[in-house]
């Protein structure tokens, strides 16, 4: 098995089908309109609802939350949804908030979805800084999903989660022989704290993949909210003028629509 089928649903909300597993990533599923506070004076506006409702998605076999504590990741909506997934992957500290069916992982840390009739999926939790240095405490923990199942043809699937480019994420270079990455980009920033970056910058997404050599790159959480700074343009810039490897790595996907893809 190589095909699996992706529908990003926007933002960073995507559903991962694979061998018969029905996997969702950072639910955000409430209409357009509402701001949202993000702590320390943050906050933004959401300026567009999912491309599929959450009662139109089917049975959820697993969540990969990668951090609860941010409405652009975890919102209403989406909180709601989860109790009736089979299993909801996340961070230590928001698997004790959660509660329920949440399970927290540590960076590098490893489980298994393991299920009669169908392939085993080993996830793997990859580090995450939603920020600056010395951010942690303020912005709270993120984390990373890499998936790895029988009969991968180019290595595994990764989910950067929402994060800036720093040692932790460079280790995924050196750890793991990736075949198709969900970017997190957006370069979020907010008024009150200036230039500073919470996400990963079109720039520094180049500078990843240099390193991670992804054979597809799917850029997710760039859209539908007033602090991502960086939308698809800006990315599409960035990439054309990339060595000829990245640049024709990055595949943007119908919002919405079903897309398989090889992994």
């Amino acid at each position: 098995m190589t095909g699996i089928r992706v529908t990003h649903v926007g933002g960073p909300t995507a559903l991962l089908e694979i061998g018969g597993w029905r996997i969702l990533t950072d639910p955000t599923f409430d209409p357009p309109g509402r701001r949202y506070a993000f702590g320390w004076g943050t906050s933004s506006r959401k300026l567009a609802g999912p491309a599929v409702a959450a009662e139109a998605l089917g049975p959820i076999d697993a969540v990969l939350l990668t951090h609860d504590h941010h409405g652009d990741n975890l919102d209403d909506a989406g909180r709601a949804l989860l109790p009736s997934a089979g299993t909801v992957l996340t961070t230590a500290s928001g698997a004790s908030r959660l509660g329920g069916n949440a399970q927290g992982v540590e960076p590098w840390s490893s489980t298994r979805l393991e299920r009669p009739g169908l392939p085993t999926i080993e996830i793997t939790a990859t580090p995450c800084r939603h920020g600056p240095p010395l951010s942690g405490p303020i912005v709270g923990d993120v984390v990373g999903f890499a998936l790895r199942w029988a009969g991968q043809r180019d290595g595994v699937l990764w989910i950067s989660g929402d994060t800036v480019l720093y040692g932790g994420v460079r280790e995924v270079a050196d750890r793991l022989r990736v075949s198709v990455a969900l970017l997190h980009l957006g370069g979020v920033r907010f008024p009150v704290t200036g230039p500073v970056r919470y996400t990963m910058t079109a720039r520094r997404a180049v500078a990843l993949c240099r390193l991670v050599r992804p054979r597809t790159v799917i850029p997710v959480h760039y859209e539908g909210w007033k602090h991502f700074q960086e939308p698809r343009r800006t990315i599409e810039r960035e990439f054309t003028s990339a060595p000829a490897d990245v640049r024709g790595s990055i595949r943007w996907l119908p919002i919405g629509t079903p897309t398989t893809l090889d992994v």
